[in-house]
This record gives structure tokens, sequence and C-alpha cells, in this order.
């Protein structure tokens, strides 16, 4: 096998990863890790899951894929029970969290157009946020680094200052058809909304009649140890969008959206060929049922507990290196006066998987099912890479 015909659009590790079980994968010369990446929050279940793999199997012997020319069973389960557990009217699916992105900012545009005519149409964003890769959703991703070889860029968006009210009192206006948010800023940093500044932006929508977005592709789906990010800041969005945990590894993404959002939506405004495939919602059925009924989301709000407070004592043991700790769940991050670079690659060599956030963030995002003895190992070898780089 030969690298050369894969595009040159990611800086890879150079690991070849091939199977793996739980929170452990393994790579072609059978080195073992602990994987504390999930393919950036993606494998909330860890790898080879038997209710996974047993739905995939069971569901390829009947039907993959059918379009969406015809109703599926799966995916009107999964969208009534999205709906239910979200007090949402109705769920549109799609395969990625960009693609959720997407077609939020579309219905937002639509609504935006019903209720105020043509100059409704200006989205607020934050700034050192991220959305996605595609073209709306990167105009509306508050970091100039990933948008400054595609401009120009979707027209009629605005960034305010995330955790800033007043900044975001002087960008909503009557023209204003939507502001997005994340709940917790991932790839920014691992950074908390304040709950008062969610407040701020639901009550600057219902004032201006514009929808309120709430990017929870990262931090949704448990992984702040509810099922929605929302449910722990206590403000409910117009527009979920969701993706990475929903389908436990299997490509799946949604925009679940409540009824000032969906009572516009009708026949041709979007579309998505693989959408809500039956594959997809089946394996997104069980990832809730594993949440629900299997005791994940328990277990989400008890590792944190176990994970920050050992998070704390490596902290208080390296004070010179840890500067904070961030986040909430098992959506958690390490803000370092060290080389976050150089800590990533030496916890890979003694076999932890971590993944970068922001400049000077590493992020920590064990499968929601991670047990406390992989926690310990993971703090030790933190602990060990911190003393080297001391």
């Amino acid at each position: 096998m030969t690298k050369a015909h894969i595009l040159n659009t990611y800086a890879r590790f150079d690991i070849t990863l091939t199977h793996g079980e739980g929170c452990l994968v393994y790579d072609d010369q059978e080195k073992e890790y602990i994987d504390f990446v999930s393919g950036v929050a993606v494998n909330c279940l860890g790898h080879s899951h038997p209710a996974i793999a047993k739905v995939l199997e069971e569901q390829s012997r009947k039907l993959l894929h059918v379009s969406n020319l015809y109703w599926n069973e799966k995916q009107m389960a999964l969208a009534e029970q999205l709906c239910s557990l979200s007090d949402m009217s109705g769920a549109f699916f799609c395969n990625s969290g960009t693609e959720a992105v997407e077609a939020a900012l579309k219905f937002a545009r639509k609504h935006g157009k019903v209720k105020g005519g043509e100059e409704k149409c200006g989205i607020v964003y934050m700034d050192n946020s991220f959305h996605g890769r595609t073209l709306g959703a990167l105009s509306v991703t508050g970091q100039k680094k990933y948008q400054k070889d595609y401009t120009p860029l979707l027209p009629g968006v605005q960034s305010a200052i995330f955790n800033d009210a007043e900044s975001l009192k002087q960008v909503v206006n009557e023209n204003t058809c939507a502001v997005i948010v994340e709940p917790v800023q991932g790839e920014g940093g691992v950074v908390n909304a304040d709950p008062a500044f969610l407040q701020e932006a639901r009550a600057l929508c219902d004032r201006y009649d514009a929808l309120l977005i709430f990017d929870e592709v990262q931090c949704g789906v448990g992984r702040l140890g509810s099922v929605f990010a929302y449910q722990r800041f206590g403000v409910k969005p117009d527009i979920v969008c969701l993706a990475k945990g929903l389908g436990g590894g299997f490509p799946i993404g949604a925009a679940v959206a409540g009824a000032k959002a969906a009572e516009v939506i009708s026949y041709g405004d979007h579309g998505s060929t693989f959408g809500g495939n039956l594959l997809a919602c089946s394996v997104a059925l069980v990832v809730l049922e594993e949440l629900l009924q299997k005791g994940v989301l328990d277990n989400v709000n008890a590792m944190n507990l176990y994970f920050a407070g050992k998070l704390e004592s490596l902290k208080s043991k390296h004070a010179a290196s840890v500067v904070s700790i961030q986040g909430m769940g098992l959506l958690l991050g390490l803000r370092l006066s060290v080389d976050p670079k150089a800590f990533i690659n030496q916890c890979i060599e003694k076999g932890l998987l971590l993944v970068g956030a922001g400049t000077d963030v590493v992020r920590l995002l064990p499968p929601l099912n991670i047990e406390p003895q992989y926690i310990d190992k993971a703090v030790q070898i933190m602990d060990e890479v911190l003393e080297a780089l001391a």
C-alpha cells in the first residue's frame, strides 16, 4: 500500500491503525494505544462495540439505502426519539456535522425571509468558533486560518465575541435571521459558554424573531452528560446540529428543529441523498439506547468527577506546566504552558492518543463508557510526559 494517492489535506500522525476494542486501538505493528481522541468525539461507545456490530450486520442483510423518495421506519423512529428527548418538532438527517450546519443555515435564511423579507438574512457567529469545512459552515467559523484561501465567503455574516453579551447586542438586529453558537467550543480550545451569555442570545433572538442555532456536533449526544448539550445550560435553541457521536462511528448528522423553524420548511427546501438511510439510523438508535438504558450517561457524569479529580492532582503536581483544566463532561482540555505538540507526540510514543485544540490546549475525549483504570493509565502517561518536558 502507498500513501501517495491520498490528497494532502491532513497533517497526520505517522500511525496506521488497524483494529481496536473499547478504548484500545492497535497499529499495524500491534502497538497498543489508549484512545482519548475517539475519532474526535465520534466513537462514543469505543471501538467494536457489540451492539453496533450486531445492528450493522442485521440491517445490512435487510436494506442499506432506499433514498428519501420513500419512508423508512428507522428514520421515523430516530426522528421521533430525538424530538421526544428534546421537545423539538422535526429532524433533517444528513451525513456529517458540517452538513447539519448547512441545513440549519438554510432553514434560518428561509425563516428570515418568510418572517421579515429579503433584508432579514444576517447570521451572527462567534469568534474562535468552528462549524465545518464546507463554504457556508466555513463562513460562520470564527478562525481566519481556516478561511484565508477560500474568500469570498457567504455574504451577510458577522461575528461577535464569545461570552460577551455586549458584543452580541451590538450586532444582532431586526435584519438578523440567526445566531449560531457552540455550547462548548471544542476546536477553539474547549471553552464553555457562559449560561448568562446563552440566555442573552436567546432573548435577542426572541426580540428580533431570529433563530438560535446550537452547534452540538462535538459536545452533544451525551458528551456533557446529557443527551443534548443545551440541557446542561438551561437555554433551548431553535435548531440543534448533531453528528459525530450520534452514529458511534457510522456517518450521520442531524438538524433537529423546534416549531419556530419547522413551520417554514417545505418540500424541496433541502435534501441529502444518503441522509437518514436505514443503516445510519439503525446505528444511531442503538447509540441512544446505550446512552439512555445501559447506563452510559450515568457513566459520563461519574467519570467526569473521577477524571477531573485526577487532572486537578496532575495540575497541582505540574503547576508550572498545566495552566488550567477546561470543559465539561467528557469533553475536557488541558491548557499548557509547555509545547502542546511535543506533549501530544510524547504521549503517543507512550501509548496514549490525544488531539490538540486552539493554540495551547490538549483535548481529552475518551469514549463515554470509559472505565476508571484507563483514566488512571492515561493520567500516569501524561504525568510522565509532563515530568520529561519540565
